[in-house]
């Protein structure tokens, strides 16, 4: 069996699932754009893989389309370790971190799903099997550094009424140029939240990298006094040190990790003292990445608890993963908008009384309208093509 084809192509979601959306007319419902990735067979079998969506992942799907498709035509899928380490050290110097990483993570995800295709088997069982086939969410909700408290109030009592999540994570996505801009309104949120939903119930605070430290310090003692379970990227990802001072300094649970590209990445976080990693698959050199990022925590004794927004492709390779981890320690996220991708997937990240349920048909097990997914389809070309 030989690769004979690579493609690369964007695809546009419809956003009415999305904040803000709902009361928009339909002609201007633009969704955010996916960044996919489909290898065929000379035996008519393909797989199908997600890079990050950063831009709308063009800089990944450029680098697979320009860089490293070529080498993959007439090549045995089943040599799929060696393909993708020869391309990441071709395209070393692109990165190694960001769109080469993320190109690299959606041919993985893409080569699983067809190997798995090719064998007649789930991949959850070419990673050596399943622990769990149903998993609790977390619904992850994003938005809140321009609600109100009373907004914020609404909007999760919205989310937990509708997919029955088992924790909320509640996230900042804020100005990044800006530190430390509303604490004391940050907080009232943070008090406003745990009113709601009772002292029992697991809460999360994404601060995407919005303070200084002596603004984490003091955002995350009183995160402590209202009982939340985690804190999330409370300085800036690429102040290793410093996330890691912070984590040492406070009780609760300091996670980061979503910004990560590389194992070795992941390693320096570990060292300086997160003892909550959350690498993404789309970035993490997909299935096979996360796996790896998976017994680095098991060696380190520390959670792993992936980053996850992408609610489709992304979210199947995610949950492959994660049924296969022995010691799974928090709930598997469900960010907004995840509705999006049912115009064109049957099993997108939608929970069924809270949880997400693993598929079992061979590879990841997705199935899709093969003509909505090309009627939405941007291709992704090069100079050279």
């Amino acid at each position: 069996m030989k690769i004979t084809k690579v493609e690369t192509f964007q695809l546009e979601w419809n956003g009415s699932g999305l904040p803000g959306n709902q009361d928009r007319p339909a002609s201007s419902k633009k969704g955010p754009l996916s960044a996919f990735v489909r290898i065929e067979t000379d035996e008519g079998m393909f797989g199908l893989g997600e890079a990050s969506p950063m831009q709308g992942g063009l800089a990944s799907l450029v680098i697979i389309a320009q860089d490293m498709a070529p080498a993959l035509i007439g090549a045995d899928p089943l040599d799929h370790a060696v393909l993708l380490d020869t391309l990441m050290h071709k395209c070393i110097k692109l990165g190694p971190d960001g769109a080469t990483t993320g190109a690299l993570a959606a041919l993985d995800i893409a080569l699983w799903d067809l190997k798995g295709k090719i064998l007649n088997l789930p991949v959850y069982k070419l990673l050596g099997g399943a622990w769990r086939t149903q998993m609790p969410c977390y619904a992850s909700i994003g938005g809140n550094a321009w609600r109100s408290v009373d907004e914020v109030v609404s909007v999760v009592e919205r989310r937990v009424e509708k997919e029955q999540p088992a924790a909320v994570k509640i996230r900042w996505d804020g100005d990044r140029t800006k530190q430390d801009v509303d604490i004391i309104g940050d907080i009232k949120k943070a008090e406003a939240v745990r009113k709601l939903l009772g002292d029992d119930f697991v809460l999360g605070f994404d601060a995407n990298n919005g303070y200084s430290v002596g603004g984490a310090m003091r955002v995350g003692r009183a995160l402590e006094d209202l009982g939340y379970t985690w804190f999330e990227e409370p300085v800036q990802h690429y102040h290793v040190s410093t996330m890691g001072e912070v984590a040492q300094r406070l009780d609760i649970t300091v996670s980061a990790g979503e910004q990560t590209y590389t194992l070795q990445g992941l390693k320096d976080l570990i060292n300086a003292g997160v003892r909550m990693v959350q690498p993404d698959i789309t970035k993490m050199g997909g299935i096979t990445g996360l796996m790896q990022c998976a017994a680095m925590a098991h060696a380190h004794g520390v959670e792993l608890v992936p980053h996850q927004t992408q609610p489709s492709i992304g979210h199947l390779a995610n949950l492959h993963v994660l049924s296969t981890i022995m010691h799974l320690s928090k709930p598997v996220e469900l960010a907004d908008g995840w509705e999006r991708a049912g115009a064109v997937f049957d099993n997108p990240s939608e929970p069924k009384n809270g949880l997400f349920h693993l598929p079992t048909a061979p590879g990841l097990g997705m199935t899709f309208d093969s003509a909505e997914m090309q009627e939405r389809s941007i291709p992704v070309t090069t100079q050279r093509s």
